[in-house]
């Protein structure tokens, strides 16, 4: 019963640990790396965009089609 006890307790020791190490290790991004995701992310938001108006766009002439230009 006593290793069971013992268990409970070491599971969240041992996570607010690796949780602490990690942050430590975590830095703020400088100007220029900041800048670089910037631009991946609205290259990403560009490019899903640009899917999604070219899906919509082939869409509606096939769901005419389908349903009779009703």
């Amino acid at each position: 019963m006593s290793e069971r006890i013992r268990e409970l307790v070491e599971e969240p020791a041992a996570f607010v640990k690796e949780g602490t190490q990690f942050l430590k290790r975590c830095t703020k991004p400088d100007r220029k790396e900041f800048i670089q995701i910037c631009r991946a992310v609205c290259t990403g938001f560009v490019l899903m965009g640009f899917i999604g108006y070219l899906v919509k766009l082939v869409h509606i002439p096939i769901n005419n089609i389908l349903v009779g230009g009703a």
